[in-house]
């Protein structure tokens, strides 16, 4: 009997799967969001464009301390604001950054995409895949990002430092300071100060990425969140924003001496000639580091609103990419 039985259920066909097969990993891999260069350059145009924005008037101050030879003080720094803003109105206080828009847009844009794709390279090279990179790999991502965006935009940085220090009636616009150097100056000015730049912004962004990228894998580890809350990514900016302009500074007087020698009437030719001049007719601290406190003040609000803005709208752009806004 039970060997009958055995045959009978032997003879039942099976029941048919109804469940659905899971699609092979080459297909799942392609239905995962995807964050294009695109995105990653909108994101870094917007986040340039803000934190820019914010401290516009403190940056121009700081621009017309460092190229010429009065003494710095924070009360003389807000007396200046003061003064321009009486004067010639509130608008003044952001005279430049319309040439500043049109700078850190591309900077930011090529910076913060580029810092992307020279993390994915160096995780590819040194099997890090999907995972933070070593100290110094991070460090050099950072320094790359930095050099790749500095030379592509160098002309309107210097186009926003003359801008900055003279008065309207000088110059109209953007492409007006372009003409009237290239006629005046050589089309060769509109790169005086670029050694000096470059110098600078090698360590700046280096440390600047290495350390907002290492206090977030920081974070990670001792929390066990994958993603750091708004006020804690403002902090770790400002700390890496504090960190890398003080390291880089004295360079960065230089190069603002350089672009702006032609209309203060100074000569400066070389790095070494400029830093000589500097610390000859000002000293060191006041001369080489004239204005390091108000970028102290700026220099942590710039870079936290700058790498919080990035992130977060990285994350929006993705959420719209995982509920397939954009194929609508």
């Amino acid at each position: 009997m039970a060997q009958r039985v055995h045959e009978h259920q032997s003879r039942v066909p099976a029941p048919q799967n109804t469940v659905l097969a899971l699609p092979p990993s080459s297909q799942a891999k392609d239905l995962r969001p995807t964050f294009t260069a695109l995105d990653s350059l909108v994101c870094g145009a917007f986040a340039g464009a803000v934190a820019k924005t914010v401290i516009a008037p403190l940056d121009r101050t700081k621009i017309i301390f460092q190229v010429s030879s009065k003494r710095f003080s924070i009360k003389e720094a807000f007396r200046l604001i003061y003064c321009s803003y009486m004067k010639d109105g509130l608008l003044s206080l952001w005279r430049g950054n319309s040439a500043t828009m049109v700078r850190v847009m591309p900077y930011a844009a090529i910076q913060f995409c580029s810092h992307d794709h020279y993390k994915q390279k160096l995780g590819n090279y040194y099997g890090y895949q999907g995972k933070a990179l070593p100290p110094f790999s991070r460090f050099l991502a950072g320094s790359l990002a930095g050099t790749t965006a500095t030379m592509l935009t160098y002309p309107l940085d210097m186009v926003r430092a003359r801008m900055a220090v003279t008065a309207k009636e000088m110059y109209c616009n953007i492409m007006h300071v372009f003409v009237r150097i290239s006629q005046e100056e050589g089309v060769k000015t509109l790169y005086r100060g670029f050694t000096p730049t470059i110098l600078g912004v090698i360590p700046y962004a280096g440390i600047t990425f290495f350390t907002y990228e290492t206090l977030k894998k920081l974070h990670t580890e001792r929390t066990k969140r994958s993603q750091p809350y708004s006020y804690e990514r403002l902090a770790f900016g400002a700390c890496a924003g504090l960190i890398g302009q003080s390291a880089s500074y004295p360079l960065d007087v230089v190069r603002r001496r350089m672009q702006t020698a032609g209309v203060t009437g100074s000569s400066y030719g070389t790095i070494l000639g400029t830093m000589r001049a500097i610390v000859t007719q000002e000293g060191v601290i006041r001369g080489l580091y004239k204005g390091l406190s108000m970028n102290w003040i700026k220099g942590p609000i710039a870079v936290g609103i700058s790498f919080t803005t990035f992130d977060i709208t990285h994350n929006i752009l993705l959420k719209f990419h995982q509920t397939d806004y954009f194929t609508h």
